[in-house]
């Protein structure tokens, strides 16, 4: 009787703990790198993408959903931690920036930390499954010195490496080593791992490598509840490189591989579609059709589980292309969001609120009914209230976003940037000549990415204003206009609210530590805004080669106009202010 009455307990508890599991939805959270909309026809661009076409047509499309950071490690961190990355606890960010004391800089200087407060941890802890597919980028030797020592550590390939077996063995060997690295943070599983980009001598595109890995995965866990954070490399680099990976099939993340099986559409019979579509097989299209058979593949593995209508795919990619590495909110911040439940999410809905990469996090705990760790850090919102008709009352009026330097506060119509150097960056900067400027003035401090956004005649504006519905390429700065001195102050004010929950000196914002004040490098912004600059070329012209202390025939306006424009821009910034915040010690 006895062994009768633990039997039937066991039972019942068996049950209970399957209908919790099937209440609580599968998450594929499918990454990519470096897309616009304009890259997906469901966004009305002019590509072949039938399977992210379908998927919005069958779920939610968020047309104002936006990044914190626009380049790829940052991004990545609030995918995977809800939070931004100037909160980030790393003792990699803190060896680059100093404590809470100092003014932050978020790039690529942030690393998921040891504690485990991260989705892949949490959820876990909660009762799924958790796996992780494709890039990473989040690594750090500062946090995790151990696995830089001993026979498996980290092997660092020379960029001039020979491809080969012997090279191929040590990609092979640091794919194993990201898997174990993974796990030590809390995912369950892991498999077909980049550390970070495609790195030379085997820089091609596979998408195929990370797709069998996930499908693997689904299989494995088809009883759920799972999550999935499956990451590819592409789009990230050229158009072209997109074309020439689909020509070596067989380089991988872990190098060289004898065969991989078919689980997408031959390479050679999509490229005859996409011909077959009236679009040129050579062109950017080669990389949106094919990243877009990937999600294809795994959307067909769905189905074909059982699990297709209790399983919810996000599809994002970490940043826009064209102004990567700047807070604009064309080409950068802004992104393309797809979002498929049919169990939760009513077929073809339009979200225009403004939603963020920091919701993901909070979305999934929710959704996975997991318990949020004490000490947490969440900064995003969970997005379920939006997932009936695209609306939710008391919506969030306004978006953060921050990349080096720079801050920028986001509503519906407006957008505000405030760039903001350190005194160590004002005194390089102040140093520097013509040639070095564009650098040392980027966000980041690098060339190439860094300077994306100075296409753009406020890029290197200390104060930016841009009205997003009459000017959305972002080219015509008003902080300066009188007519704007309302909105300016209203912005800023928004701007200061989120600062101080940041915690950390900002300018003029939040004094202290190695915040600076702003028009101290005035000369040096009318200088840079007279190179020539084209990624990581800049060509000066014969007035300035002189160097940042020319005379006077070297700038463009006379002094008193200058001094004039100064004096215009403090007493904005100073109407601006609104009394009684921090800011106004």
């Amino acid at each position: 009787m006895k062994t009768f009455l633990s039997f039937s307990i066991f039972c019942l508890s068996a049950l209970v703990a399957t209908a919790a599991r099937g209440e609580r939805p599968n998450i594929i959270m499918f990454l990519i790198d470096d897309q616009n909309p304009s890259s997906i026809a469901a966004f009305g661009g002019d590509t072949y993408t039938p399977n992210l076409d379908r998927m919005a047509e069958e779920g939610m499309k968020f047309t104002r959903a936006y990044v914190s950071s626009p380049v790829c490690t940052p991004s990545r961190y609030s995918f995977l931690t809800g939070r931004f990355a100037g909160n980030s606890h790393s003792k990699l960010y803190a060896e680059v920036v100093g404590g809470i004391e100092n003014q932050g800089l978020p790039q690529f200087n942030v690393a998921l930390e040891r504690d485990k407060m991260n989705v892949g941890n949490v959820l876990r802890e909660a009762g799924y499954t958790t796996g992780f597919v494709g890039k990473f980028h989040l690594t750090s030797e500062l946090d995790f010195p151990e696995f830089y020592k001993g026979k498996d550590k980290w092997i660092n390939i020379p960029k001039d490496a020979s491809p080969g077996p012997e090279t191929s063995a040590q990609f092979a060997h640091n794919e194993r080593w990201m898997r174990r690295y993974l796990k030590t943070l809390g995912f369950s599983w892991a498999k077909n791992v980049y550390p970070e980009n495609t790195p030379s001598p085997y820089s091609v595109h596979n998408p195929e490598w990370t797709t069998v890995a996930a499908l693997e995965f689904m299989e494995e866990n088809k009883d759920g509840p799972f999550y999935l954070n499956l990451c590819s490399t592409l789009l990230h680099g050229p158009d072209k490189s997109w074309r020439k990976s689909m020509d070596q099939p067989l380089i991988t993340g872990e190098g060289e591989v004898e065969s991989l099986p078919e689980v997408m559409t031959p390479r050679a019979e999509l490229l005859k579609t996409i011909e077959e579509r009236g679009f040129d097989p050579a062109s950017h299209v080669a990389g949106e059709a094919w990243i877009d058979d990937s999600l294809g593949a795994v959307m067909r593995k769905l189905k074909e589980l059982g699990i297709d209508d209790n399983t919810l795919v996000i599809f994002a990619p970490d940043h826009g292309r064209d102004g990567k590495a700047s807070v604009f909110s064309q080409g950068a911040a802004q992104v393309p969001m797809i979002m498929r439940w049919p169990k939760g999410i009513p077929a073809g809905q339009v979200c225009d609120e403004l939603v963020q990469n920091i919701d993901l996090v909070p979305t999934f705990f929710e959704l996975g009914k997991a318990e949020k760790p004490e000490f947490y850090r969440i900064d995003g919102q969970s997005l379920t209230p939006l997932f009936e008709n695209g609306t939710a009352d008391d919506w969030r009026d306004h978006l953060y976003l921050e990349m080096g330097a720079a801050r920028a506060t986001v509503t519906k119509d407006w957008s505000y940037i405030a760039v903001r150097y350190t005194q160590d960056q004002i005194a390089a900067i102040k140093n520097a000549t013509p040639q070095n400027l564009p650098k040392a003035m980027s966000y980041i401090g690098r060339l190439g990415i860094g300077v994306r956004g100075a296409n753009r005649p406020g890029f290197f504006d200390e104060d930016q204003l841009y009205h997003l519905k009459r000017d959305p390429k972002e080219m015509k700065n008003l902080a300066n206009q009188k007519s704007q001195a309302t909105r300016l102050k209203e912005m800023r004010y928004i701007m200061q609210q989120d600062l101080e929950a940041i915690g950390r000196p900002f300018g003029e914002f939040i004094r202290g530590g190695n915040a600076a004040e702003p028009d101290q490098i005035d000369k040096q912004i009318e200088i840079v805004k007279q190179l020539e600059i084209q990624g990581k070329k800049v060509t000066v012209p014969e007035a300035l080669k002189n160097g940042p202390g020319a005379t006077d025939e070297t700038m463009l306006d006379d002094k008193a106009k200058k001094k004039a424009e100064r004096e215009a821009r403090k007493k904005a910034r100073e109407e601006a202010t609104i009394p009684g915040l921090p800011g106004d010690r």
